[in-house]
This record gives C-alpha cells, structure tokens and sequence, in this order.
C-alpha cells in the first residue's frame, strides 16, 4: 500500500479538509470533466448553460458552519484549494451572488445563482459517504446534460461514486498497483519489512516516495509543508478578534501566547510549562483554520494543530533538533496515517473525531517518538497510545462550525501526543494492544456510532449547548 506525504499533508483552506476542500475539489473536477472528452458531447444546439449543486449527509447539515457552499461556488470560479488567496475569497463570492453567473478560466459563462442552484438537501442521504455531492450541467431547456456524484472522504480526498465502489471493492488490489519497494498496508507490515531491511519507518517512506520523485523534490516538498504548517502558527499567534459563524468566540492563542512568553523571560518556574506551550501552538493553528485561513491537512482541517504543535515542541523543547529530524517525523507521521486511512477512516463524518484528532495525535506521537530516537516498535507503541485514548471521540461541532469543541480538542490531542511518544520510548516496544487492533477498534466504534455524534451537528454539545 502507498499513500504519499503530500496526500496525508496537503496544503489548502479552513475551516474543513472534507467540508471546505473537499467539496472545492469536486467542483474543479466537474470544470474539468465538462471540458473533457469522458462523456457524450451534447448535439448541436444543445450547450450547457446553468451548472447545480446539491449537497448531501453530513455536508448539508453542517456546510453552512463548515463554509462548504462558499467552497462550491469558489470551486465552480476555478480556485484550488492550495492556491487560492483567503483573503480575495470574499470577493469573489461576492461577485457570483451580485451576478449570479460563473466564470471559470477557459469555460463559457455558466448560470448558478446560489440562492437556488446551491441546494443543502438534508433530506436524502447518499448511499456511498456521508459526505456526498451531486454536480449537474443542464441546457437552457433545464435537459440534464451531464450529472456526477462526488463524495469527499476526508482529508481533502475526493472521488466518484463509481470510484468509491471501486476502491472498496477491490482495495487491496488498487494499492498494490502502486509499485514500491516497502508497501506495507498495516503496522504488523512495516515492523516486519523494518526487521528485515533495518531501516526505520522514515526510511522505508522515504524510499518509497523516491521511487516516485528525486530525493531533492521529496525533501523541498517536506519543508514547504513544514514551512506552511510553522506559518499558520505564527499567524494564529499574532491575530485577535472573534472568529466568523455567530459563536461569537474570541480568539485566545495570541493573549495566552504572550502570558507564555512573559514567564519564559521570567524564569518563573511552571510545572505546565511544556503543556501550555504545545496548548497554544495547537489553538493558534485552529483559531486560523476556524477562520478560513491557510492550513494544512494533518490528517484533516479540523485536526489541522496537533502535528504543527508537536514539531513546534521538538523544536522549543529538544536542543537537538534540525531540519531532518523534522523530515524524518513527518515521513514517519505519514506513514501511520496512511495504515489509518487504508484501514479504518480519517473523515469525522464516517468514525467521528477518534478519525481526525485521534488519528492526528497517533500520527504526532509515532513523529514524535522518532525524532527522540525511538525504534520501530516503540513508534507503533506510541501511535497505539494515542489513537486508544482517542476512541470513541464523537464529532459533535457546536452549530456546525469548526471552533467548539475542535480547537481545544487539537491541544489536548497534541498532549496526549506527546505522553504517548514519551512513554513509548522509556519502553522497550513491547506492549498488549498492537496499533493494527487499535485501528480496527476504531473502525467498528465509528461504524456503530450514532449519525447525530458524526459531524452532523445533530447530537451531543452541538445540541445541548444550544439548549442550556
């Protein structure tokens, strides 16, 4: 199995890697699928000249809080999610309200007026993913021309429904079509290709990712993550104010950022020290996915702090840090997050949070622990302890946005990272719950969760907060 560093972590827009880039994407694919020869042309006289969208499961009860209808429409004006500049966002919506047209790059101009074209149908469910979208072009006699079912599976991932059926179907045979030299598809695996080869995690990544691009494009792709991830926590640290969506919650990384940093220049002695340090990075990084800005996918948007704080740590707290060793933690941090996703699910709309901040802090703590010199079992220890105190974590955003529980739930996830990585390492590897049970624990829990705790805003805090 290969899933490349740039799949797990990829550059893009908050609030939500599955609501908000997901969604952006599968508008991109439908630009790009109507200007394609994979599909009837229609007959003469027959042009495409309104384009709808209507939006599914979890993507409807949520999308309003998530931004899922501005990512549909900034999509459908040819944005990605990687380039496009937050703050023109708005008026680039602004302009397809005021005219209720499209007008994407090399297309035709295109009618959708959001108020109607725009539909969130909370109604009817799709069967293949809770977070599903249908994109439809018709003819100025409303005859569909062409029609696509998308689902955004999380992480920014998006595919057909054809696509979906196919992976499902024949998932192990898919990726093992992808040659390279270590494709281990679960923990037991990669410990056994690392025994024979005696090479740590990161390397075997690292040499499966070079079997697809030079070791000088892996390693500037690695720092221009690094580099984005270390940019939204300097933003998130330096912005106040409330934060959109009617919440009407105040920013706090900043004001607690500089409470830190006094008593750093004090010398006060604080017992929390690390914690509150590891707190502030992880809330300053969903602060700004909460409000739209730049973020990285880690695995997803809404668990976008927990590796971001924990690099911050090793690199605030170790005095031996360096460039490679933050390398060689995100290899190793997409290497678990691949047999996750491969597994059981990153998307919080299948499992629950146990998928995204569970996911993010076993994937921090295995980065974690091999930076601090940790062998391959001591890493897939660490990954273990994190993601088991993770599960059952529903996914439960207040009013639907990305900010209440999410952004505290990031820091205490960097936490439990950390503790995980630190007791994995004064081990010796060896321990009751192997990572590959703990993942398959966690896909059965999601399963037989309840939809109202799976990111539809329908159950726990989302609702009982409202009520009191």
């Amino acid at each position: 199995m290969f899933l490349s560093v740039f799949d797990v972590f990829k550059i893009g827009v908050g609030p939500s890697s599955s609501h908000t880039m997901g969604p952006m994407s599968a508008a991109n694919r439908f630009l790009d699928l109507i200007l394609s020869d994979e599909w009837p042309r229609p007959a003469v006289g027959a042009q495409i000249t309104t384009i709808r969208v209507s939006l599914h499961g979890s993507l409807a009860h949520t999308g309003i809080g998530h931004g899922t209808g501005r990512a549909v429409i900034l999509g459908l004006m040819g944005e990605n999610p990687d380039q496009v500049d937050p703050d023109l966002m708005d008026t680039i919506i602004a302009k397809v309200e005021r005219s209720q047209r499209i007008t994407p790059a090399g297309h035709p101009a295109y009618n959708f007026n959001p108020v109607t074209d725009l539909v969130f149908d909370k109604q009817h469910p799709l069967p293949g993913h809770a977070n599903g979208m249908i994109f439809t072009a018709l003819d100025r006699d409303e005859r569909i021309l062409l029609k696509r079912v998308y689902y955004s599976v999380g992480g920014g991932f998006v595919v057909t429904d054809t696509e979906l059926d196919q992976m499902r179907a024949y998932k192990k045979t898919a990726a093992a079509a992808v040659k390279v030299p270590y494709p281990f598809s679960t923990a037991k695996q990669m410990l056994e290709m690392a025994a024979r080869s005696g090479l740590s995690i990161a390397q075997m990544k690292r040499v499966n990712e070079e079997a697809h691009m030079s070791p000088e494009a892996l390693n500037e792709g690695l720092d221009r993550i690094w580099d984005a991830m270390r940019a939204c926590i300097e933003r998130g640290l330096k912005v106040e104010g409330i934060m959109p969506g009617g919440l009407k919650v105040r920013r706090r990384a900043k004001q607690i950022h500089e409470k830190l940093e006094a008593e750093w220049r004090s010398n006060r002695p604080n017992p929390l020290l690390a914690n509150d340090w590891l707190s502030v990075y992880a809330m300053a990084v969903n602060e700004e996915n909460a409000a739209g800005g730049r973020v990285v996918t880690a695995p997803t948007n809404g668990a976008a702090g927990v590796i971001p704080a924990t690099i911050r740590y090793y690199e605030h707290f170790h005095e031996d840090w360096d460039q490679e060793g933050i390398r060689t933690y995100l290899l190793t941090a997409a290497a678990i997050g691949g047999i996750i996703k491969f597994n059981a699910s990153i998307s919080g709309a299948e499992v629950g949070c146990q998928g995204e901040v569970g996911s993010a802090a076993a994937m921090a703590a295995a980065g974690l622990a091999a930076v601090m010199g940790g062998s391959p079992e001591q890493i897939e220890n660490a990954a273990e302890i994190a993601l088991e105190h993770h599960l059952g974590m529903t996914c439960d955003p207040v009013a639907g946005l990305v900010q209440v529980p999410c952004i505290e739930r990031n820091a205490l996830g960097a936490v439990k990272a950390v503790t995980a990585a630190s007791l994995a390492v004064k081990g010796d590897g060896s321990h009751f719950v192997p990572l590959d049970a703990c993942i398959e624990t966690m896909r059965q829990t999601g399963y037989d969760m309840s939809e109202k705790y799976k990111e539809t805003s329908t159950g726990g805090l989302a609702v009982n907060v409202v009520e009191c």
